[in-house]
């Protein structure tokens, strides 16, 4: 408790607001238990950025730790790139205290020299990393936390390319943030060297999103759509894109679409969260319309629900809308003919179907790391490749290589054109998936969170994954594990006859077991809420769709048997 002390007592300064102070000293005299959670360590700076509670404090989201931060990118792009203009674009979201963020953050950059295009409203996230390239920029920042919940902020720092910052920036800028002090921090900003933007970048987003997104797909006028921004900042964006797109009847859910930092209609504005997207569902069962799309607050995921086989609106999962996303793609592709050049990508606890896909389309499978920067760094990495489009299971998708993070603008538009062409031709969204499972087996994944809070919480998850790792699952449902995947020792090893494989990802807290029926299990901590996260996937082969209802339930036994078997 004396380090905290001190720590709390070195923000007693005069080089603090008094405001600060004043909560600080309450914190002191009064809460002792909220003066630990707030400077019993840093908030570190992770390798994609910072994600926080707001408040006063060393471990919290506020001027001082984004503006160290901020302090240190600029002597790192004043180092690298000194001998030109530096330039940097930074966004924000509906987030509390966002705005006022984002404009500090502006004003330490543009006090180290720096030219900043400051977006003058909120604006999306794949914005953001499209407005990086489109603007010549060294850099962008947005001002996020994603779907957390409402007390929280965040900040994620882009590269040249738009994606986010991967090694070796990533550890380089770090190391230059963890040698500073507050006191470090340039406040006083150069208000000739801060730019407000808006239209300009709007007008070529849009239009690129729609080259991207539409495939002249047939049968718009008579496809209904419900869209719900969920209090964020896609309503800037998607119903203009799909008006432009040429879809006529878009119900916007006004309820939602205010954006409020407060999100006051869900407990979560997390698309992957049923409970989102029910205000948008019982819209969608009262006007007969095919299709609902709900997207996270900066716009980077999106949750689709389509009518199933009984006519009633489902909601899909993220695995789901990747895979078919990703088949339609490849089949555009195919179409024109593959230039043998062409991947497609996703994450190491996302579907295997997409490895399966790829195989039969003969295209090159990617994988890598969770997190969309390791996605946009194969783009950057392969430079005479073509990416055709790839996401994630935690309802991320990318299409094409324009925007280098998930992006639900573009997604939302493509899903759109799958639909309604499918319609058109007799079918749906959800035949066209059941057909897909025809093709390439049905894969069946289920993701169980167990939130841990505060210092006792971190301590939890570190113990139940090493257990996870200390005492091997042997089998699985019966079916006796094969590999055991430990991407912190870079090793998969075959425990049935003891052959190793070198994995050629960086080193992660994330351990993987796959069994001889093909059933996967990952556990790995979340890194931007405090949970621990188990992924298991298992499949089976679908021989006709008629038969998808009684597979689909044998694999939905499958899965909560595994549940229960682990105690999860």
């Amino acid at each position: 408790m004396d380090s905290i002390l001190t720590s709390a007592k070195s923000w007693l300064t005069d080089f603090f607001d008094p405001e600060i102070k004043k909560e600080i000293q309450h914190l002191i005299d009064k809460d002792s238990e909220g003066l630990k959670e707030s400077f019993y360590k840093d908030l570190e700076f992770g390798t994609g950025g910072m994600r926080g509670i707001m408040g006063v404090g060393t471990n919290r989201i506020n001027k001082y730790t984004l503006g160290k931060n901020t302090q240190g990118l600029s002597n790192y792009l004043n180092q690298t790139y000194g001998d030109e203009e530096v330039k940097v674009v930074i966004a924000y979201d509906c987030r509390h205290n966002s705005d006022t963020l984002a404009k500090t953050v502006a004003e330490v950059f543009s006090a180290n020299g720096i030219k900043v295009f400051l977006f003058s409203e909120l604006r999306t996230t794949p914005e953001l990393s499209f407005a990086v390239k489109y603007l010549n920029c060294h850099a962008g920042i947005v001002l996020t936390a994603s779907h957390n919940p409402p007390e929280y902020n965040g900040y994620k720092v882009y590269w040249t390319d738009g994606g986010q910052i991967v090694p070796p920036q990533d550890g380089e800028i770090i190391a230059e943030i963890n040698s500073l002090s507050f006191e470090d921090i340039k406040f006083k900003a150069n208000e000739t060297l801060i730019e407000l933007i808006d239209k300009e970048v709007d007008e070529v987003f849009f239009e690129a999103s729609v080259n991207n997104g539409s495939f002249n797909a047939k049968g718009k006028d008579d496809f209904k759509i419900v869209f719900t921004s969920l209090h964020g900042t896609s309503i800037t964006a998607i119903p203009e894109v799909l008006k432009r797109a040429g879809y006529k009847n878009v119900t916007v859910i006004e309820e939602q679409a205010e954006p409020d930092g407060n999100f006051p209609t869900v407990k979560s504005p997390n698309p992957e969260e049923p409970e989102a997207l029910s205000m948008a569902i019982q819209k969608a069962e009262e006007i007969g319309a095919d299709m609902v799309v709900g997207t996270d607050p900066d716009s980077d995921r999106l949750g689709i629900a389509v009518r199933n086989s009984e006519g009633i609106i489902e909601l899909l999962n993220g695995n789901q809308t990747m895979v078919l996303m990703t088949k339609f793609l490849l089949e555009k592709y195919k179409q024109k003919g593959f230039k043998g050049n062409e991947f497609i990508a996703t994450t190491i606890v996302s579907t295997p179907m997409m490895e399966q896909m790829a195989k039969a389309y003969g295209v090159e499978f990617k994988t890598a790391l969770t997190g969309f920067k390791w996605i946009g760094k194969m783009i950057k990495d392969f430079p005479d490749s073509q990416f055709i489009g790839g996401g994630e299971e935690s309802f991320g998708y990318m299409v094409g290589d324009f925007v280098r993070d998930k992006d639900a603008v573009t997604s939302t538009l493509l899903a759109c054109e799958i639909a309604a062409d499918a319609k058109a031709n007799g079918s749906s969204f959800y035949e066209e998936l059941i057909n897909a499972y025809v093709d390439y087996g049905l894969y069946k994944e289920k993701l169980i969170s167990l939130t841990k809070k505060g210092i006792s919480g971190a301590e939890e998850i570190k113990q139940m994954l090493i257990d996870f790792k200390e005492n091997p699952v042997k089998s699985v449902q019966g079916s006796k594990v094969v590999w055991i995947e430990d991407y912190n020792t870079s090793v998969a090893k075959n425990v049935q006859t003891g052959e190793e494989k070198t994995i050629n990802l960086p080193k992660s807290n994330v351990l993987i077991y796959e069994t001889e029926d093909g059933t996967r299990i990952a556990a790995r901590p979340s890194g931007t809420e405090p949970k621990v996260k188990f992924y298991i996937s298992t499949n089976a082969k679908l021989d006709k769709a008629a038969d998808y209802k009684s597979v689909n339930s044998q694999l939905e036994a499958k899965l909560d048997g595994i549940q229960s078997e682990l105690n999860l």
